[in-house]
């Protein structure tokens, strides 16, 4: 998978066994991440926390974000590469 290839190298992230979305650990803030992420490269993913409910005091999707692979293959690639960009400037 040619996202993977791009992303690896900054980010926690790996194949799933099924589905198109990509499940990746930040390690910080997910919903910070993905507003820092959207006003400097314009993509749009999910924050974990917004798929799960607290258990005991704990959000298991916290610090997580889900990455859609919908869009075409070019897209795809392109929204990568900004992540990539992004993370790599904002670490």
């Amino acid at each position: 998978m040619r996202v993977l290839k791009i992303l690896q190298p900054v980010m926690n992230v790996t194949k799933p066994d099924a589905g198109f979305y990509l499940w990746p650990h930040l390690g910080k803030s997910d919903t910070e991440f993905t507003r820092n992420l959207f006003a400097s490269e314009n993509v749009t993913v999910l924050p974990g926390q917004y798929l799960s409910r607290d258990s005991h005091g704990l959000n298991p999707g916290s610090q997580h974000i889900r990455m859609a692979l919908v869009a075409s293959v070019a897209e795809t690639i392109e929204a990568a590469q900004r992540m990539k960009h992004f993370i790599e400037t904002h670490s």
